[in-house]
């Protein structure tokens, strides 16, 4: 029979309805399989077996019950231990820091006792200065350089002659004569000083630094140097003393008239004025090379 093809029949199967967690398939496996396989036969081997659970056997019984009473003592003990030994170290703590506490204040009192005596031994120290014939030791600081000293004197400025200040040979000047030029040099500084010195001065500076027995005037070159230490013109030489009487004396002596030399012949230019008050600091270092004790007279 001739007629229209038949279409195949459409088999319709009823879909499943979704898993909620179907999204998360690797979390659900875990859930699911928790536990390994081969964990999971070994139990269930136990299981079958007989031996999972707790000890059946009076014997594995007492074991365990040994080994918790075993367990327990030792916490017990530890326990106890710690409480008792919680005070002792609380108390060696409070005595440590008692004994802190006296050591500190032993130190607190010797450092007073230690004031006190060098207090103590100043007082002595001058006293017996005063009965062997007076306070020398002040004077003995100003005479060294190492306290700083202020008084009447006289102020004296030598500076380079006015056509030289920039310039010069740098020929030192020879014992027998000078060189021609107006620059001033260490030797000169070296007479002005040692003038000053002579003449009665008591405390002598040259711009600022304090000059002691120590101390040494030389040159370097054009540069004048003040124990290593390089001076700039124009010199200032301070010098404390009787002002009056200590300028006259000066002006009148062979160094101050070897100074009026070179400002009349060279040019250079000096200025000398008396002071009422004249300041000098302190010697920058004072060495002790000798020491001699003060004998008694009469005393050997």
């Amino acid at each position: 029979m001739c007629g229209m093809p038949q279409q195949p029949p459409v088999r319709s199967t009823p879909a499943r309805p979704a898993r909620p967690d179907a999204s998360m398939s690797l979390i659900t496996n875990v859930m699911d399989h928790s536990l390994d396989d081969g964990y999971a036969e070994a139990a269930a081997r136990k299981r079958s077996e007989g031996t999972a659970g707790l000890p059946r056997t009076l014997r594995a019984k007492l074991g365990l019950a040994a080994g918790l009473v075993l367990a327990a003592c030792v916490v017990t003990v530890g326990a106890a231990q710690a409480r008792v030994a919680a005070p002792v170290v609380a108390k060696e703590r409070e005595e440590l820091i008692d004994r802190i506490d006296e050591a500190t204040a032993a130190a607190d009192r010797l450092e007073e006792s230690v004031d006190e005596l060098r207090e103590e031994v100043g007082a002595r120290q001058r006293e017996a200065l005063r009965d062997s014939g007076g306070d020398r030791s002040t004077l003995l600081g100003i005479l060294s350089g190492a306290t700083p000293v202020h008084g009447p004197g006289v102020r004296l400025v030598v500076n380079d002659a006015e056509d030289t200040a920039d310039g010069g040979d740098g020929d030192a000047r020879s014992s027998s004569g000078f060189a021609d030029t107006g620059r001033v040099r260490d030797r000169d500084l070296q007479r002005v000083v040692n003038g000053l010195w002579e003449s009665g001065a008591e405390a002598v500076s040259i711009n600022g630094r304090r000059l002691t027995a120590l101390s040494a005037i030389r040159a370097a070159g054009d540069a004048i140097l003040v124990d290593n230490k390089p001076l700039v013109p124009p010199y200032t030489v301070l010098a404390v003393g009787d002002g009056e009487e200590l300028g006259d004396r000066f002006q009148d002596s062979a160094d101050g008239v070897y100074l009026h030399v070179l400002q009349e012949n060279y040019g250079i230019r000096t200025a000398l004025s008396v002071e009422d008050d004249v300041r000098l600091p302190a010697a920058p270092s004072v060495t002790v090379r000798t020491a001699q004790p003060i004998t008694e007279k009469g005393t050997s």
